[in-house]
């Protein structure tokens, strides 16, 4: 299967805006992660935008070119994909890196239903707009009963 880069890439920046809103409504802060990317990397607010921006396209390039592997319906593809990058990358690795323990528990007690709702919530538009991707590849496998 080829992937749509254009689509993939679009749905992982509107994506990373949801999680941007999303993450303002919970917290009050607005761009807290590209902040703390910032911060962290030396880079300012404007890098970590940028890496934070990128980052979230990339992981929806990384879903296209994984979805049609993934089983279920189209809605639990991507609910599984992000659920599992949440809990591998940000609860296991992330967050404890950056001090605050696993899932981030040590920061505040709600952090892992703050993070895991703004992830699930960026795989809107992956769910929606990469929906097709599978249906429209003639290399997709057909089901077919004889």
């Amino acid at each position: 299967m080829k992937i749509n880069w254009h689509k993939s890439i679009l749905a992982g920046l509107i994506g990373t805006l949801l999680f941007d809103l999303l993450g303002l409504l919970l917290t009050g802060q607005w761009w807290d992660i590209p902040t703390l990317l910032g911060a962290k990397l030396g880079v300012g607010l404007t890098g970590g935008v940028f890496g934070h921006y990128a980052n979230g396209a990339a992981i929806a390039v990384i879903y296209a070119a994984m979805r049609p592997s993934l089983f279920g319906p189209n809605w639990f593809r991507g609910v599984s994909f992000i659920t599992a990058q949440t809990v591998l990358g940000v609860w296991l690795f992330m967050l404890p890196l950056l001090g605050a323990g696993i899932a981030g528990i040590d920061a505040n007690p709600l952090l892992p239903v703050i993070s895991l709702s703004r992830h699930l919530l960026y795989a809107v538009p992956l769910i929606i707009i990469l929906r097709t991707e599978v249906a429209e590849s003639p290399s997709a496998p057909q089901c077919a009963i004889a």
